[in-house]
């Protein structure tokens, strides 16, 4: 698919097309997630390539995470994690039967606080692309809410452990707060206080929690201030569990041993039958070579540390700009750029985008050149501007700092040639 900003059709992390994408909430990230890292490095690079089209594809990996929330009250406690079977961590057991959806649910409601318990939905372990969840509407008396729990593993050390418990840039997802922990056990955890979606058109709150352990289980917890995550009215203020409780309910070991009971994929691809994809390069490469490629009277105010990205001024306003720099891009050349695409005398193909920003931003405005070397590695270089700091505030000028010419000759410049 071309480039394009949509949040609603964002990519494969983190978080509302993944909510749309499927079945169900959270569990359809999880599923998808599970199918990413059977088809791997391949797949993280199309990932990227729709994250060029703005925020919402890295929204997709950093809410995939969670973030902390330290909210007064004093909560009511969550039961005693002692009154469920404890359960066998570690890797998977092929003598471990997978969970059904109902130990799911049953686990879910004997966790939680007392109250009314309505629209019980899951999903259990029986096939492994299909990550197991629970979700239900839950009533403490101060309104219904929507909690869910969704269950996969991730590679302990790998960019999906640590994009699923880094906290989210706020140029690209703003939100309340956020806290990552690693817990005496090993565990990271993060809990996470944002909304559902981070344009604000609506102010459903999103609060979640992410535990990674060592051996790579992961266990992902959401709520939400309405009985729905999308399409239902807020009910009330906040939604229905605190921070403490959160994080009591997202460590509770039995999730740990269910994680254990997901079948492996029989059709995961192993390090002999996959052939080694080209590295990705870091930001700082990356920041450090478009730098020096800026006009003059640009100046850079902010850099990205986790995403290839800078805010720029040129002395009328902060303007973001990102950078994406692939390999592997050559078999959707056709879909990236199509017919219309201007093709150089070298062979290179050239696509440029204009349009608006992030959906409910009113007077947002994306600037795009998207640029496809020759050559069997499919070396790919794309730059977008922004008339904004980020990707959901309002505008802070009228244009981008960079125009469309500036834009191309930074994304065709030679220097990203050390990079192929």
């Amino acid at each position: 698919m071309p480039v394009e900003h949509d949040e609603e059709h964002f990519e494969g992390r983190l978080s509302h097309a993944l909510h749309d994408a499927g079945d169900r909430f959270e569990a359809d990230r999880t599923a998808l997630v599970a199918a990413g890292q059977a088809r791997g490095q391949r797949l993280r690079l199309r990932r990227r390539a729709a994250m060029v089209g703005g925020a919402a594809g890295i929204a997709a990996v950093a809410v995939g995470g969670a973030l902390l929330v330290p909210w007064g009250g004093s909560p009511a406690p969550l039961p005693s994690t002692s009154s469920v079977a404890d359960q066998p961590s570690g890797t998977p057991s092929p003598s471990i039967a997978p969970v059904t959806g109902r130990e799911l649910i049953e686990t879910l409601e004997e966790l939680l606080p007392e109250g009314k318990v309505s629209g019980r939905e899951s999903r259990g372990a029986e096939k492994p692309l299909l990550a197991p969840y629970a979700h239900l509407v839950h009533d403490d008396g101060k309104g219904p809410g929507a909690i869910g729990v969704s269950l996969d593993r991730v590679e302990p050390g790998s960019d999906q452990a640590r994009q699923t418990t880094d906290c989210p840039d706020k140029a690209f997802v703003p939100y309340d707060s956020c806290v990552a922990t690693r817990l005496p056990d090993g565990s990271l955890l993060k809990l996470f206080q944002g909304y559902e979606y981070p344009d604000r058109r609506v102010d459903t709150k999103l609060w979640s929690a992410d535990l990674v352990t060592p051996t790579g289980q992961h266990v992902h917890l959401s709520e939400w201030n309405a009985a729905a995550e999308k399409g239902a009215p807020i009910s009330r203020p906040n939604p229905p569990l605190s921070t403490a409780q959160l994080k009591e309910l997202v460590t509770a070991q039995v999730w740990r041993g269910y994680v254990d009971s997901i079948p492996e994929d029989p059709k995961k691809p192993t390090a002999t039958a996959t052939p080694d994809a080209p590295a990705e390069q870091s930001v700082e490469s990356i920041l450090g070579t478009v730098v020096p490629l800026l006009p003059e009277g640009v100046k850079v105010v902010e850099k990205g540390s986790d995403y290839s990205y800078l805010v720029v001024d040129d002395g009328k306003g902060r303007s973001l700009v990102q950078i994406d720099v692939q390999h592997g891009m050559g078999d959707l050349a056709d879909e990236l750029f199509g017919e219309d695409a201007e093709t150089l005398p070298d062979g290179t193909k050239v696509a440029t985008r204009q349009s608006g920003g992030d959906k409910g931003v009113d007077g947002a405005v994306m600037w795009t050149v998207d640029t496809l070397r020759t050559g069997t590695d499919g070396f790919r270089v794309a730059i977008s501007a922004f008339n904004s700091g980020t990707q959901h505030d309002a505008p802070t000028r009228e244009t981008p700092a960079l125009t469309m010419k500036q834009l191309r000759e930074i994304a065709l410049s030679p220097e990203w040639d050390r990079f192929r």
